[in-house]
């Protein structure tokens, strides 16, 4: 029983109430790596129960912003110092190659630094109201428990975005990770609670979504409800938040388009064209799946982005030469294959890729070669679904404005790029584009100090950033009458 992986409730490493088990896998070989504790309902009730004592009745929504800012410079300090053990554990867990997860874990420490500042910035708001003896002001408050899920593509920078701006504005927080991805939240709550968090303030569920999501989504005591992931999922979240009309906040799927003008400079829109939607094999909510070309370089572009991608190196994460990794699982690996299947069935014309790849040992893992379709329409599935893979949709178009009827023509909205050396003409496209993140020039890079989300099916709400800060909070308006008399309104 020592060797299985437990859950942090209020303060306490513990076993599921049910006794059960799940194991986790090595994308890369197969190989189990792992035994956690499979949670079930009522350990979200213990963690909920512990989160609300440790907020309303031990004195957590007292404790101030320079107390909660020290907790997390002292953890975001921990996680530096143990990176090389979190960056592998990452890699052996989610299976994305080594250089990208040094990068998630130092972008993890970095996100927990900048809310610790931000705990102690300014925030609310003074009025100058119509009568002179009253005195108007607005406070920002923390909403209380906070449920918060996260997906399995960033398992321990996704943890880091839902935690750390809940702990500053000073919430306390029952937390689920992934069931794929487990062991870098388990080690993460680990150093939480060589930090010294008080008992209750962070707990950690382990399980599925079916579960313990659902509890997490549907109990009353929480009093909001954080999650990242599948749109479909999003909504059923939605629905079950309904009960006590809990706070919400989600960040769901994408269709992101990439558009690039025939007068963009040529290597860097390849270079970003392939970093769009081969980086973490292609399963990032913002991957720019949908390359939008204009007709003169349609050709020509096409040529070297397939040169390009069959370059590409793809392997274990361990290895020091992959450039791409292995899909997170069998089912999800089988889930892109069928993806490329409909496109070959639907018409479209296969430039590169499209099978799993299996010599040089990669037969263990669930590895897939990046693959490009041209010669979509509109109406195709891979077109208009999320495959969250390593397959990038082309369409071409001829004018500026039909390039913008065909990136906005999706039911997400969460991100999209433009390519072009003409300044006005990126900003009057980025300015059409409905979608919440958007780059010029550019593909994917995030950064800590600016809010991310998306329009539409694409989610509610945003992360990061002030922004991100202020989801977890309540506002609140004071009035001060600073001339106490009788109002004299009944005679």
């Amino acid at each position: 029983m020592s060797d299985i992986k437990k859950m942090y409730l209020d303060g306490q490493w513990v076993l599921s109430s049910s006794g059960e088990t799940r194991t986790v896998v090595n994308p890369a070989n197969g190989e189990i790596i792992a035994t956690v504790t499979e949670g079930t309902a009522d350990d979200v009730k213990t963690a909920v129960a512990a989160a609300k004592r440790a907020f309303y009745k031990d004195g957590w929504q007292d404790v101030t912003a320079g107390e909660r800012a020290e907790y997390l410079f002292r953890l975001a300090a921990k996680i530096e110092e143990n990176a090389e053990e979190l960056a592998l554990l990452e890699v052996r867990d989610n299976g994305k190659p080594l250089r990208e997860t040094e990068y998630d874990v130092a972008d993890t420490a970095a996100c927990f630094k900048y809310y610790a500042g931000i705990a102690t910035k300014p925030h609310g708001q003074t009025y100058d109201v119509p009568d002179k003896d009253m005195q108007t002001m607005v406070v920002r408050e923390p909403i209380g428990v906070c449920g918060q899920i996260v997906p399995w593509n960033y398992p321990l920078l996704m943890a880091a975005w839902k935690m750390a701006p809940a702990l500053a504005a000073g919430n306390t927080v029952v937390f689920k990770p992934s069931e794929i991805t487990p062991l870098s939240a388990v080690r993460l709550f680990e150093l939480m609670e060589e930090t010294g968090f008080p008992k209750g303030v962070v707990n950690l569920v382990l399980g599925a979504g079916a579960t313990v999501g659902n509890e997490i989504a549907s109990n009353m005591d929480v009093d909001k409800i954080a999650f990242t992931g599948g749109t479909k999922t999003g909504r059923s979240i939605m629905a079950a938040a309904t009960g006590n009309l809990k706070n919400i906040s989600l960040e769901l799927g994408g269709k992101s388009p990439n558009i690039v003008f025939a007068d963009a400079d040529f290597d860097t829109a390849i270079d970003y064209a392939l970093f769009g939607i081969f980086c973490n094999q292609g399963q990032v909510c913002s991957a720019g799946s949908r390359l939008i070309l204009q007709d003169t370089i349609y050709d020509q572009f096409l040529e070297r982005l397939t040169e390009r991608a069959n370059q590409i190196v793809v392997g274990s994460g361990e290895d020091p030469d992959s450039e791409m990794g292995p899909m997170i699982s069998e089912a999800h690996m089988e889930k892109v294959l069928s993806y490329i299947e409909i496109g070959k069935e639907e018409g479209a014309t296969l430039l590169c890729g499209g099978y799993r790849l299996t010599e040089n040992g990669l037969d263990k893992g669930y590895y897939i070669k990046p693959t490009i379709f041209k010669d979509v329409t509109p109406d195709m599935r891979i077109v208009k679904e999320e495959i969250f893979g390593p397959v990038l949709v082309v369409q071409k178009f001829s004018t500026e404005a039909e390039a913008i009827e065909i990136a906005n023509d999706t039911v997400y909205g969460l991100a999209g790029g433009v390519f072009t050396v003409d300044g006005a003409k990126a900003l009057r496209v980025i300015k059409k584009l409905r979608a919440g993140i958007t780059w010029i020039n550019s593909f994917n890079p995030t950064f800590n100090e600016a809010p991310w989300g998306g329009y539409k099916q694409s989610g509610i709400g945003r992360e990061l950033g002030t922004f991100g800060f202020e989801e977890y909070t309540e506002v609140k308006q004071i009035n001060i009458n600073l001339n106490p008399s009788p109002i004299g309104w009944f005679k």
